[in-house]
Formats: C-alpha cells, structure tokens, sequence
C-alpha cells in the first residue's frame, strides 16, 4: 500500500521525465524534417513542445517523383507557416551543413 509520501515521490519522479532533443537551440534557424510516409520539409523552427510538435515558418516541402516515391525530385512547393504533428515527425536535422553523399552499400557497376 503506497503512503501519501510515496505517492508524492512517484509524482515528482514522473514530472521529471524531459524530452531528449534539446531544440531549443535551433529556435530561429532553419531545419530539415522529414516524416512519416517519406515527405520532406525544411523551415524557420519557431516553437516545439514535449511532444516534437514543431512551427515552421518558411517552410519548403521537397516533392517526390511520381514513379518512385522514394526519390525527391528538384521540385518544390512553398507551405508559409506550419504546424507538424510530432507523432509523424521521423528526423530532424539543422539546414546548415547538410549534404547529400553516395549510398555506400549499394554495389557501383562499372560498365
């Protein structure tokens, strides 16, 4: 049987459970996120929660190619300011000093 101090311990120790992300420091810088299901957007990170739900302003989504829908084309489209929904948000990265490289596990033919 829990007694009240127990109960106010468990309580405390749930109240201190943070988020691991700390992005606080990218408030006002640009941000690449991608989601769910493959898409791709990049903006001004305004605000977040807890919950990764994230403002973007400025925000650019990167289309992807018809026939696969793996592959982003160099076709964009302007959003303005968003609001993403945390549950579908799958990575986060600064803008700054991104770069694209080749797949190292896929076989090179030469020919």
């Amino acid at each position: 049987m829990l007694i009240n101090s127990d109960c106010e311990r468990f309580d405390k120790e749930k109240k201190k459970k943070e988020s691991i992300f700390d992005l606080s420091k990218y408030i006002d810088k640009t941000i690449r996120v991608k989601f769910q299901g493959g898409r791709e957007a990049s903006g001004v990170l305004k605000g977040f929660d807890p919950l990764l739900n994230l403002v973007l302003d400025g925000t650019i989504e990167y289309m992807r190619d018809p026939d696969d829908q793996l592959k982003l084309t160099e076709d964009t489209r302007q959003l303005g300011l968003v609001v993403c929904r945390g549950t579908s948000v799958v990575l986060i990265c600064p803008q700054d000093g991104m770069e694209a490289i080749p797949n190292p596990f896929i076989q090179q033919h030469d020919g």
